[in-house]
């Protein structure tokens, strides 16, 4: 175990049909690097996890969206599956949470179809990132350029397409975090 993010708050922003392994696996990952990690959500009580169309555990949330700001916490983890971040898109509060990471320049992982909350809040501009093949439309059309490479990082975005691509992004966020705050990280 790593004391790398000895004191940081990384945020995990997740609900119902979160994708299991992209949430438990990096969440494990962050917190045995020292990290207190936390589960904000749309609502209290638990989220569903799903491996890929089953269901999969249930998972505490510890904060609602509306109890939180992203000046509480050093970096946010956006995992996938496909309802949950198409969900989270809806929600006016979930995406200025997660523009806000943006705006105080603070890292931000986001894999397979998580980055739909990027497109959303606008944030990938110009930005090299990548995702799940099928999010890959929706990123360039909202001006990032997308490549199919297991993790990408860019100016303390970090990004993956699948589960399978897990190990490489833990280590990156934890390598981003561990890093702090980015000069060039923007809204």
């Amino acid at each position: 175990m790593s004391n790398s993010l000895k004191g940081k708050r990384i945020a995990f922003l997740a609900t119902d049909g979160v994708e299991q392994s992209e949430l438990v696996r990096p969440w494990k990952s962050i917190k045995n690097a020292g990290a207190d990690v936390e589960l904000v959500s749309l609502e209290s009580g638990k989220i569903q996890g799903v491996n890929h169309d089953e269901k999969a555990d249930q998972h505490n949330v510890d904060k609602t969206i509306d109890q939180v700001s992203a000046e509480d916490y050093d970096g946010l983890v956006l995992p996938g599956g496909v309802y949950n971040p198409d969900a989270l898109r809806t929600n006016e509060s979930a995406v200025d949470f997660v523009r806000d990471f943006f705006k105080q320049h603070k890292p931000v992982a986001a894999i397979c179809h998580g980055p739909w909350l990027l497109v959303e809040a606008n944030v990938v501009r110009g930005r090299k990132v990548t995702s799940w093949p099928s999010v890959k439309t929706d990123l360039i059309n909202a001006g990032a350029e997308w490549v199919d490479e297991e993790c990408v990082c860019d100016e303390g975005l970090v990004t993956s397409r699948c589960p399978d691509d897990l190990p490489a992004f833990c280590d990156k966020a934890i390598e981003e975090f561990a890093e702090g705050k980015h000069a060039e990280q923007t809204a």
